[in-house]
């Protein structure tokens, strides 16, 4: 395996610009693509790989029975002949999948890509973190992606799986910087939390009396009297989400891991570790999915109700929802840049180099996406809160997609 892991470095402060809106599209099965200019009586049909969908078959591959009319036999044979150039086509289009945090900006600069030059759209799926990570790896040639997005560096037993089917070679490109909010609706009271209290509020076991208990607390004022007499309800993403992996470890783990009664319980740091990062499961934290959008729908119909996403979420619903102080800072494009705000952690992209030169503008595509218009200090991806690097680190990553030579 074969990739380069960069330091976070925050040491320098941006300003933002004006929203612009996104283009995206929802298919019949619940994945969230931007899909332009490809027709839309083939998108579910021909343009999901068939490893995804185990229980979808392209329409050349159904084989009709004998006693079937000549005159349906007729239509298919010309359904056929429409399907089969398309089949043709595979590998035209970059394949992208991972982090629902990542596709916020992926997919504007794919939009970009395909309007601007003469590669085709590229079809971007937003599957989660480590959704992504499995697809990717899971081997190499048209049926898999090209691109996996993440908002954490790759673990090892996702490098073992990608060895394991071939993917030997791969490039990691950092783009930029992202905070973890806990927002509420604008129409309840803006929080003010220590990471201690969150961790109280919902790690799975906390220590009561000297000893480790399932977590008792119900309300906000039962973590501390200082907090609302409020229900403790929060909306997050599952486990295979990098927000919630980098959640855990920026949040819960630091509150954890030098607790008596987690040491006394857990000498072994690997086990304690594991054990830190356990949300509880009693309905107080509500898993919502990889689609972020859909929390900041939930915290408008409850705004008793915190959610966990990224920053740019929190800096294109900033009417509706507010992101809670933490520590003391407001997350904030400048105190996200700063390295101020605490919790904050950087955005990939991991490149099949194998694919560089069979799978059609793939490097023209990474050379776009790190480009100082697109993720500049001022590019346009910063539209949709991105934080970007500090310059002679997005000058390295642009050194690093020019060198994926076909």
């Amino acid at each position: 395996m074969i990739f380069t892991s960069i330091n976070i470095t925050n040491n320098s402060a941006y300003s933002g610009v004006p929203n612009r809106p996104c283009p995206m599209d929802i298919n019949h099965f619940g994945v969230t693509k931007t899909f332009s200019q490809i027709p839309a009586v083939f998108k579910t049909a021909f343009f999901v790989p068939k490893n995804r969908i185990n229980n979808i078959k392209p329409i050349h591959n159904f084989k009709p029975k004998e006693n079937i009319m000549k005159k349906t036999l007729l239509s298919l044979t010309a359904i056929m002949a429409l399907a089969l150039p398309l089949q043709a086509e595979a590998g035209e289009h970059i394949q992208i999948v991972g982090s629902s945090t990542v596709y916020q900006f992926i997919t504007v600069v794919a939009e970009e890509f395909g309007n601007s030059t003469n590669y085709k759209t590229p079809i971007v799926e937003s599957t989660g973190t480590g959704g992504g990570f499995k697809l990717f790896c899971a081997g190499l040639g048209d049926s898999y992606p090209d691109i996996s997005n993440a908002s954490r560096t790759i673990k090892n037993s996702e490098e073992e799986l990608c060895a394991k089917n071939g993917v030997k070679d791969i490039t990691e490109i950092k783009i930029g910087f992202d905070g973890i909010v806990l927002a509420n609706s604008k129409k309840a009271g803006r929080y003010e939390l220590s990471k201690d209290q969150i961790f109280l509020a919902l790690a799975k076991q906390v220590p009561v009396d000297g000893k480790l208990v399932d977590n008792p607390h119900q309300n906000w004022s039962d973590v501390d009297a200082s907090l609302p007499n409020v229900r403790i309800e929060v909306y997050g993403p599952p486990t295979t989400s990098g927000t919630r992996d980098a959640f855990v470890e920026l949040v819960m783990e630091p509150s954890c891991k030098d607790l008596p009664e987690f040491k006394a319980a857990y000498p072994d740091k690997n086990i304690r570790k594991k054990m830190c990062h356990l949300l509880r499961e009693d309905g107080r934290y509500i898993e919502a999915g990889e689609n972020d959008n859909l929390i900041v729908q939930k915290l408008q119909s409850n705004p008793r109700a915190l959610g966990i996403f990224g920053f740019s979420f929190l800096d294109q619903s900033v009417d509706i929802v507010q992101g809670s102080i933490i520590a003391g800072k407001e997350p904030t494009f400048e105190n996200i840049s700063k390295g101020s705000y605490s919790i904050s952690r950087s955005l990939y992209v991991y490149v099949k180099n194998a694919h560089v030169g069979k799978t059609s503008g793939l490097q023209e595509f990474i050379t776009e996406l790190v480009s100082n218009e697109a993720a500049g200090e001022y590019g346009y991806l910063s539209d949709k809160g991105l934080i970007p690097l500090p310059k002679n680190e997005l000058k390295t990553m642009q050194d690093r997609a020019s060198a994926l030579q076909k």
